[in-house]
């Protein structure tokens, strides 16, 4: 639930006063106004399916008299000028502006359908025209790795040896299985690996990564079947528009003058 969802179940359940009659400029609390900017403001970020009636404005303007009331007192007791609220509503208030900068940036600068398709294609060549599943043994040593394949080669049970052996804590209890998967989602060594075996045969040298020393069976293989382009293309957006902020950060970053003096004084 956010922010604006949970003030608005508050104004609808809570009501810390009895409704209070208003003139047309809504309220005023010891002569300070309740805006209707900000009771429109209220109404419109309203979860979707909640009726804007007259009901509903009166529980948004009477939370914002109890709400004035108690920011009275606090400026009162000048909890307004305390170093902590100061910070903390300096940092809410950027928080705000950068988001209201970087909605209104995704807004005039949309991830259009060509990129993303231009994307989901880039995506598929990636993943190749062939998956694989196969097992692996992970180990910390290559001395480890090649006495795992001196055990094979005996015919003992790759998948018992897993069990026993393996550091992969994801495939481990399943006897090293991997499932299906595309090279392009495993890293390179591991990929060049299994792609140079043949079904059924393991790697009789070990292969390292930086996770370690695998030893690998390849099981089978089969045609790659790439997610459709409706599943993904929201994701695909996303990831995208992401792309797209971090790249307007760093060239603002890059155009900017900045000096970080952070290191210095904290020392």
């Amino acid at each position: 639930m956010t922010f604006t969802q949970r003030t608005l179940l508050a104004l609808a359940v809570a009501g810390l006063m009895a409704p209070a009659a208003y003139a047309a400029d809504l309220a005023t609390v010891n002569g300070k106004p309740i805006k209707q900017s900000l009771v429109d403001y209220i109404l419109k970020e309203a979860p979707k399916g909640q009726a804007a009636d007259e009901n509903a404005k009166a529980a948004v303007v009477n939370k914002l008299i109890s709400q004035e009331l108690l920011i009275q007192e606090a400026q009162k007791a000048g909890l307004d000028k305390r170093a902590d609220y100061l910070a903390s509503h300096e940092l809410m208030s950027r928080e705000l502006l950068v988001r209201a900068y970087l909605q209104d940036y995704v807004k005039k600068n949309p991830v259009d359908e060509a990129s993303i398709k231009a994307e989901y294609d880039k995506l598929k060549a990636q993943m190749g025209d062939k998956e694989y599943s196969a097992q692996h043994i992970l180990v910390k040593t290559e001395q480890e790795a090649k006495d795992i394949v001196a055990r094979l080669d005996k015919g003992e049970d790759f998948g018992k040896i897993a069990k026993e052996k393996s550091q992969d804590p994801g495939s481990k209890d399943k006897g090293g299985d991997l499932g299906w998967f595309s090279p392009a989602g495993m890293v390179k060594p591991f990929a060049d690996a299994v792609s140079a075996l043949q079904k059924g045969k393991y790697t009789a040298t070990p292969v390292q990564s930086q996770f370690g020393w695998h030893v690998i069976k390849l099981n089978d293989t089969r045609a790659s079947q790439p997610p459709a382009y409706d599943k993904v293309k929201d994701g695909i957006q996303q990831d995208l528009q992401q792309r797209q902020l971090a790249k307007l950060v760093n060239d603002l970053r890059a155009k900017a003058k900045i000096v970080d003096n952070s290191a210095t004084k904290s020392k």
